[in-house]
């Protein structure tokens, strides 16, 4: 009884071998064919053998696999996640065996393969095709798991498809491996154009700074992406209506780099979305007191000024900007803006006298006064053309104002402009 029983599973496992070397040649015979529906039949049926398959034939299984479901860059995002785990699993199966029969093949599948999901994701993205961008840029990374800038574009593609859960997902994965984003840049000036470029590596900077192309070489360390990706998490749960998640995306955050600019700069503009106005303050006067020079900073805290009806501290801190940058052309036309503002009350104020000698003399005072108004806007929008000539909303706020200063020759003048600019538009 017990010969019969040896018997009876030698001839099983027989079997079982014959079939899966059957499945696997179909496969691979119509792989070589492209003829991928085959293929994938033909592993299907395989797959159920998997489990009486020893390591060399697994790993023959999953090499096959993985090709006929990546199809040549045909297969579904379904289809090709699964060629990578396929192709994830061979590598284990090769690297416990010490074999390395398919490593060289599937090495050189992975780079043809990252190299097609880098340009398809870079199409995708030209074309505000943002999920399928961030699929590929998604696959790109798991084809080599170094180049974590692939799986931060992934994430950050997906917010803008709305697609959340995957940003959230992604964004977790990346601060678990630890992602700052911070990398090293290889600069150098082209010493014909004093132009600086950037080099892909230091052995080519520093080949073109010995044949004397280039000086001035430096190596440049790139801002942390770490603020970055908390301002995402935390705008993400915002828009999910979760402030609680929010914030404590911030909070995480701040635990490494407490002093971050850009940390605190995000963790103002989560407040902001969130209609804390007063935490968005306080935290943007704590940005200026690490960089008080800042004309951004200054000129948002003047915007948020003049949106509450804060006319002086409004103008103080466009007065500020402008002082510290002369060219700052937002700020020019914010203050210019702001000073108009104030006609409408003027009108108002007008509108509401009476025939009364008192409020003819009242009248005439307040006419006065719109009329300085127009000329205290008038050097602002003047400096905003000089920097930007092509600025058609300056130019037809100063005809407007020409036109009721009586300015005759300068409305003209600035008609004559506004006429040019709209009919190149």
């Amino acid at each position: 009884m017990r010969k019969q029983v040896v018997f009876g599973l030698a001839v099983m496992i027989s079997t079982f071998s014959f079939a899966q070397k059957k499945e696997l040649k179909l496969a691979d015979k119509a792989i070589k064919s492209s003829n991928y529906a085959d293929a994938k039949a033909a592993i299907n049926s395989a797959e159920a053998l998997l489990s009486t398959m020893d390591e060399k034939t697994k790993a023959k299984f999953y090499f096959l696999k993985g090709k006929a479901l990546y199809a040549n860059g045909a297969g579904t995002d379904t289809e090709i996640a699964d060629a990578l785990s396929s192709f994830k699993d061979l590598s284990e199966i090769e690297a416990a065996s010490g074999r390395t029969t398919y490593t060289a093949q599937v090495n050189e599948m992975k780079l043809e393969m990252s190299n097609s999901f880098i340009k398809k994701a870079s199409d995708a993205y030209e074309q505000k095709n943002y999920g399928v961008s961030s699929t590929n840029f998604e696959n790109a990374y798991r084809m080599s798991t170094s180049d974590t800038l692939y799986l931060f574009n992934s994430a950050t593609v997906a917010v803008l498809e709305k697609d959340y859960d995957t940003a959230i997902k992604l964004y977790g994965e990346l601060n678990t491996l630890g992602y700052t984003g911070i990398s090293e840049e290889y600069m150098a000036t082209e010493i014909e154009t004093g132009e600086e470029q950037k080099f892909p590596s230091e052995m080519i900077r520093d080949l073109s700074v010995k044949g004397g192309s280039h000086d001035n070489s430096k190596n440049v360390k790139t801002i942390s992406k770490v603020a970055e990706i908390a301002k995402n998490i935390a705008l993400i749960y915002v828009e999910l209506g979760e402030n609680d998640k929010a914030i404590s995306a911030i909070e995480s955050a701040k635990l490494t780099s407490p002093n971050d600019l850009n940390l605190i700069l995000s963790e103002a503009n989560v407040y902001y979305k969130m209609g804390n106005t007063d935490k968005y303050q306080e935290l943007i006067k704590s940005a200026l007191e690490i960089d008080p020079n800042n004309v951004d900073l200054i000129f948002n805290l003047g915007v948020f000024a003049a949106e509450e009806k804060d006319f002086d501290t409004a103008k103080s801190y466009y007065d500020k900007a402008i002082e510290i940058d002369p060219d700052f052309s937002k700020a020019q036309m914010n203050m210019a803006a702001l000073i108009l503002d104030q006609e409408q009350g003027i009108i108002d104020e007008m509108n509401n006298l009476g025939t009364s000698s008192a409020d003819n003399d009242k009248y005439d005072l307040l006419k006065e006064k719109r009329q300085q108004m127009y000329k205290d806007a008038v050097p602002y929008l003047t400096q905003v053309m000089d920097k930007e000539p092509e600025n058609l909303s300056a130019a037809r706020t100063l005809m407007n104002i020409y036109s009721a200063l009586d300015d005759v020759d300068n409305f003209k003048a600035m008609k004559a402009k506004v006429d040019s600019l709209e009919g190149g538009n």
